[in-house]
């Protein structure tokens, strides 16, 4: 049942106690109410549940769901099904939000009805050090649309953006990938067309614990590029959905990391991701880039020597041109 006016926040969490207690009470001391905190957690081997538990019986607004670990997605999937509120905060165990996040981007949403999303400045620094007003990524620039600046990169936290209930109703379930599920998600909204209400203040911290639930993999992890094969290919038909043009400058951006990635993914040995992802290149760059000496020399190298070999060397002369 929907409740009008409430922020869900769900948090999913793995192993990281301390750091639950000190994200969930960036969420109890919002100047907005009424709240709830949806606390999953994602098959915690240490005390991280009972600490969950425990701040469930502490305060009303917080509730604890256990699962088995599933990652980062699953875990936000199990607590958006459970969810009430009329607007969604997805928050990563480590980071913490602003005491005035809520009550602003509630309000730019109440009064700019056209905007599904809603986003501000958000900080970045690795914990213990002090937080220095500079915003992360492109926080701090007013975007109107996700699309088409989403194909150069994900340029907000998991903390930063806002949503109304209606458009996580819409974009539907969380993938069970590990690694860039959050990427291909906002994809996914971005391909309704969403605008985005930028709220001109610092709403949350993004902090760095050197790994966690959702850290990206290196090229060397097979199964991490596995995922961020699937989540590659996801994006493109996100982007080809809302219809954005060959042309731009930000598709032809990530028709360069997707053959990056193919070369990537045949020097680990996985000659099927990387024709995939070779042949993705091909579309998304438009039918004259596609006819370039650089395609047509890998692909031609590729199915002389196989994928893995071509994907080797592709990569050793990446690193020396590095």
């Amino acid at each position: 049942m929907l409740v009008e006016g409430l922020v869900s926040t769900i948090i999913p969490v793995c192993n990281r106690p301390a750091l639950l207690r000190e994200a969930v009470e960036s969420v109890l001391a919002q100047t907005y109410r009424p709240v709830e905190i949806i606390i999953v957690d994602d098959g915690s081997t240490d005390e991280t549940g009972r600490v969950a538990e425990a701040l469930e019986k502490t305060h009303y607004e917080v509730r604890a769901v256990h699962r088995k670990n599933g990652g980062p997605g699953a875990a936000r999937e199990t607590g958006r099904l459970i969810a009430r509120g009329e607007f969604i905060q997805y928050l990563d165990s480590d980071d913490l939000l602003v005491p005035s996040k809520f009550e602003l981007q509630v309000d730019g949403l109440r009064r700019h009805t056209d905007c599904s999303v809603s986003y501000g400045k958000t900080r970045f620094y690795n914990i213990g050090e002090p937080a220095t007003n500079v915003a992360y990524k492109w926080t701090g620039e007013r975007i109107p649309t996700m699309f088409p600046s989403f194909l150069q990169y994900r340029w907000w936290s998991t903390s930063t953006p806002l949503y109304r209930r209606a458009i996580t109703d819409w974009a539907g379930s969380w993938t069970d990938l590990r690694n860039e599920e959050d990427w291909e998600y906002d994809c996914r909204v971005a391909s309704k067309g969403v605008r985005l209400y930028y709220c001109d203040a610092f709403v949350s911290d993004q902090r760095n614990t050197g790994g966690g639930l959702s850290a990206r993999g290196g090229s060397d992890d097979s199964n991490k590029l596995r995922d961020r094969a699937t989540a590659h290919k996801l994006i493109l038909k996100h982007a080809l959905v809302a219809e954005i043009s060959h042309e731009t400058s930000e598709m032809q951006h990530f028709s360069r990391e997707l053959f990056l990635l193919a070369r990537q993914c045949g020097a680990a040995g996985l000659g099927k991701e990387a024709r995939t992802l070779f042949e993705l290149a091909q579309q998304a760059s438009g039918n004259e880039r596609r006819r370039g000496v650089d395609f047509f020399l890998y692909g031609a190298g590729a199915r002389l020597i196989g994928w893995r070999a071509m994907g080797r060397i592709a990569c050793s002369v990446d690193r020396f041109r590095a």
